[in-house]
């Protein structure tokens, strides 16, 4: 039951959210690339724009841009479900059948965020290089294949790692905010609108203050 469950939950969470990810983190590549070019080629080192756009969105912007799409995305719908089901009493239908709701409707959506935001952040980060390679590329001159080992170079497996260590604790963050919304939802639907635009606040909020405190500890791990 709780992997029918999570293997839906990854379905509805992550299946529609690929494209909105891909062509986020990918304009953002591009524009930072843009910005920070034209300074680089001022300074003789345009092709260090691959070392910005790598080391930028393996540490922080991929998995951070992921989850805030996901937080309004996957988020916002998790909690207006859990919400309309808590309005509709199904939740305490689920009690009276001796069916314990976090393990059947909690776990698999925290669950399924996790994951997501997990394979969603790899994707993103791969589609924020391809952003900064097309503006180095077509833009500034730069040849794709040194663009390439530029950005090999720059980067270093702890850089994806860390990453991705924060694309699940943000997954599990805005399931975990979901659902608390959700099920907290009293009254009717305008309750469950609340429930959702509270999920989308409190999730970006959360997610920018935990990525401060990760940063600031893997930033100490690093030097010390």
């Amino acid at each position: 039951m709780l992997r029918h469950h999570t293997v839906q939950q990854l379905a509805r969470v992550g299946g529609h959210s690929v494209g909105i990810v891909v062509l986020v983190v990918f304009v953002v590549g591009a524009v930072i690339s843009m910005q920070i070019g034209p300074l680089l080629r001022d300074y003789g080192v345009v092709i260090m724009i691959a070392d910005v756009a790598g080391i930028g969105f393996l540490r922080e912007l991929g998995p951070m841009l992921t989850a805030v799409v996901l937080s309004g995305y996957a988020g916002a719908s998790i909690a207006a479900e859990l919400g309309t089901m808590k309005v509709g009493e199904e939740i305490d239908a689920l009690r009276a059948m001796a069916i314990d709701p976090f393990l059947h409707l909690v776990v698999p959506r925290i669950l399924a965020c996790i994951v997501m935001t997990t394979c969603l952040s790899a994707i993103g980060d791969a589609s924020g290089v391809l952003g900064g390679l097309a503006v180095g590329t077509f833009m500034m001159g730069i040849d794709p294949a040194a663009y390439l080992a530029e950005l090999a170079w720059a980067t270093e497996l702890s850089d994806l790692i860390s990453g991705l260590a924060k694309a699940v604790m943000f997954g599990g963050i805005v399931g975990g905010i979901a659902c608390r919304f959700g099920l907290a939802v009293r009254g009717g639907a305008d309750a469950v609108g609340r429930a959702a635009t509270q999920t989308i606040v409190w999730s970006i909020v959360t997610l920018i203050l935990a990525d401060l405190l990760f940063t600031i500890g893997f930033y100490a791990i690093r030097v010390g």
